[in-house]
């Protein structure tokens, strides 16, 4: 990975002698190695049998996880945050491992709406929850920095499933939850 950075690097038309740049493709490298960890982990890895049983049936809602991700398109990060919310049906997950499910599928190349859903899916394969909710909002140095240059926009997704999309109580009592803080 570290000769694939400085043939990008000298592709631009810089000098890889130049003292700021020396040690650049080395740092890119390991930079871009921890941004992508989440392909070097497991749900079940990060999980560690953290599931409690619990009698539990009232809404678990973890808000505003951030998370850090690359567009898969332009490889340019995307920044945000993640809400995530369960009906736990006998047994809770360890708090500490919602934010980390994010991570694993956050730390990859992807698009927003695909990584919505993936954690959607992994929190309700994971718990045996009676619903899960996923919302994240981010915005995309891509749409920021390239392109059409909009600063200020920002693109949510959802991902329902189970009473989260069957119920419309669920779904409102999840949203109102959100706007406590806003």
């Amino acid at each position: 990975m570290e000769e694939n950075w400085a043939s990008i690097i000298e592709a631009v038309g810089e000098d890889l002698t130049r003292p700021g740049l020396v040690d650049t493709p080395k740092r890119a490298a390991k930079a871009f190695k921890f941004l992508t960890r989440g392909y070097e982990q497991s749900v079940e890895e990060v999980v560690n049998n953290a599931l409690f049983p619990s009698d539990s049936s009232e809404m678990v809602l973890v808000q505003d996880i951030e998370l850090y991700s690359l567009c898969e398109h332009h490889l340019l990060p995307f920044i945000g945050k993640c809400h995530v919310a369960y009906i736990p049906t006998g047994k809770v997950l360890g708090l500490s491992k919602v934010a980390r499910i994010v991570d694993v599928f956050a730390r990859r190349l992807q698009i927003q709406e695909a990584l919505t859903t993936q954690i959607a899916t992994t929190v309700m394969d994971v718990t045996g929850a009676e619903g899960v909710g996923v919302i994240i909002e981010a915005q995309h140095m891509c749409m920021m920095m390239r392109g059409v240059e909009k600063q200020n926009s920002i693109m949510k997704t959802s991902a329902m499933l189970g009473s989260f999309r069957n119920s419309q109580k669920t779904r409102d009592e999840f949203l109102s939850l959100l706007k406590l803080r806003r």
